[in-house]
């Protein structure tokens, strides 16, 4: 115990004497109470440290208490006796606690006395790391010239680190051998990237980084990197995705090839394949799948040559399937799009296109089989009356039949009979309407019988017998849609050698009704509205049963209706 201790012991024995009254009386008893809390002391951070303190005089029983600044987390269970403990805290620095215990007897007399802990950290140092990915096709250590190589320190540890997610409080990059890499770079975060020189001459780079901890130890890695010459620098190239696709659709070759050397430009681009390629010598370039009866697979492979001899090759499988048989038409669509523009050619950028798959575009390329004839993927015969196959430039016909769907197709004419183009009818029918059967003979309709509407139209059919069949009947939306050629935009939408006298764009929309009720506009729980198809645009719409629209029947199919 110090000397001022001892001294401020003295003076508080003379005041409590100075309080216990006249002083004569020799059986008064000593009150005066003493306190020690021990010696200061140092620790190492994470120690469990016991406090123990002293006391002589007082009045009876005794009560302790302890207390810290800065506060500590002290356990001290009975405060009838003196021990107590606490565990040091992990610090960063070194750092003084001042403990101060208090006794105070039976009588409220009480006295204090401190000591100092001096908390040391007990640092482990960070472990320095550096991962640098290797090269494709480049032995460990090897990497090209004038390419960006990526040093990674993130990995460094520190094994006591206060936030284990950021172990690191700084990095410090340096380079100790070969060309100056690091001018204008950032070197003093966890990850270092630099561009290989391009030089004559293979040479070594040599890198290191020092990691700094939050309570300030530090370690330091290397590592070395060789770099390729500018000759021996090859060129890196891309074939591009393997794919899937029919015979006679269009096989994407869009590859990438480039020269981080200036001096090896310009580079010799070349593709080889059993397929017929179209431009050979493009990078960006396509081919035809070839014909096949079982899947087949094709391998295109890219070669590339610098200007100092190095070739680099890359390839890409394609499967290529024969085309299944088509259950449904395909849209017409032959024409492809980038964001401005409308094209017939190739476009790489902008892959699965309508007009780069299906039987359109195998139709284009003359690779699609057909019974009959027709544009793009579609595929029909014509009828005469009786129902016999005529020449696909025959001018008499009245039927033709979807050698794809199976469906078999009213034409209509314009010859001002039954079939007459310019006949408009209401829907009506008696059966499967949605609870309203429609309008027998609305305004604005116009025909040869004397009720223009759907079902009076199907029986007068019938009853004639057109191309020899008496189960002509109202087609469905899917059936009707079937028939829509998007790829025609000057006429109505629908192979035109096939089916005349559809209807002319100035006199757009040009309704055809379907045998379907809408589901919208119902009214008193009966539909009001019928399914039709607009062959000016090719969009479907729900019209009111009374609105006059034309008529083209169908029969037969693939399947029932």
């Amino acid at each position: 115990m110090t000397l001022f201790r001892h001294a401020t012991y003295v003076l508080a024995a003379l005041m409590l004497f100075a309080c216990g009254g006249s002083g004569s009386d020799d059986d008064t008893p000593n009150r005066t109470l003493y306190v020690s809390a021990g010696a200061d002391r140092s620790v190492s951070e994470g120690a469990s440290v016991t406090l123990s303190a002293e006391a002589s005089g007082g009045d009876g029983a005794l009560i302790w208490r302890w207390i810290a600044t800065p506060t500590l987390s002290i356990t001290h269970a009975d405060t009838s006796l003196p021990a107590a403990t606490f565990v040091a805290p992990t610090l960063a620095t070194a750092r003084d606690y001042t403990i101060t215990v208090t006794v105070t007897d039976a009588s409220g007399v009480s006295a204090s006395d401190s000591l100092v802990v001096s908390v040391q950290p007990d640092n482990s140092p960070p472990v320095a790391d550096i991962a640098v990915a290797d090269w494709p096709g480049l032995t460990t250590g090897f990497y090209p010239a004038g390419v960006a190589v990526t040093l990674d320190a993130a990995g460094s540890t520190d094994a006591d680190a206060a936030d284990a997610a950021n172990p690191i409080a700084s990095y410090t990059w340096t380079q100790t051998q070969g060309t100056d890499v690091l001018t204008d770079v950032m070197t003093e975060q966890a990850q270092l990237v630099i561009t290989t020189p391009i030089a004559s001459e293979r040479q070594i780079l040599a890198f290191t980084v020092e990691v700094t901890d939050d309570e300030g130890a530090t370690d330091t890695t290397a590592v070395q990197l060789t770099v390729q010459s500018a000759s021996e620098t090859v060129p890196v190239i891309e074939a591009g995705v393997s794919q899937a696709v029919f015979s006679g659709e269009h096989i994407v070759l869009e590859g990438n090839a480039y020269t981080t050397i200036p001096s090896a430009s310009p580079l010799a681009v070349s593709w080889e394949s059993d397929a017929t390629i179209q431009a050979p010598n493009s990078l960006s370039t396509y081919a035809i799948a070839p014909q096949v009866n079982t899947y087949t697979e094709y391998v295109f492979t890219l070669t590339v040559v610098d200007a100092n001899g190095n070739q680099v090759d890359d390839t890409l499988t394609v499967a290529v399937r024969p085309y299944p048989v088509a259950r449904m038409n395909d849209t017409g669509v032959t024409v492809q799009a980038t964001t401005d523009a409308i094209t017939l050619n190739q476009q790489n950028l902008w892959p699965g296109q309508d007009g780069q798959r299906g039987s359109d575009v195998i139709a284009q390329s003359g690779a699609l089989p057909k019974a009959g004839d027709g544009e793009a993927g579609f595929d029909f015969t014509k009828l005469n009356s009786n129902g016999d196959e005529q020449d696909a430039d025959s001018g008499s016909f009245s039927c033709v039949r979807d050698n794809v769907t199976g469906l078999v197709w009213e034409v209509k004419t314009d010859a001002n009979d039954l079939h007459d183009k310019d006949h408009r009818y209401s829907w009506y029918q008696t059966e499967d309407n949605g609870g309203f059967a429609g309008d027998e003979n609305a305004v604005d309709t116009s025909c040869t019988l004397t009720n223009c509407n759907t079902q009076a139209y199907v029986n007068a059919v019938n009853a004639q017998g057109l191309c020899g069949f008496y189960d002509w009947r109202m087609p469905t939306h899917h059936e009707l849609l079937s028939l829509v050629h998007f790829g025609r935009t000057s006429t109505a939408m629908i192979d035109v050698e096939f089916f005349p006298y559809t209807g002319e764009l100035q006199h757009s929309p040009l309704w055809y009704w379907t045998v379907i009720p809408g589901a919208d506009g119902v009214q008193d729980d009966a539909a009001q509205n019928a399914w039709a198809i607009d062959f000016a645009s090719g969009v479907d719409n729900f019209l009111n049963k009374s609105t006059a629209g034309s008529i083209r029947l169908v029969r037969a199919g693939r399947s029932a209706p």
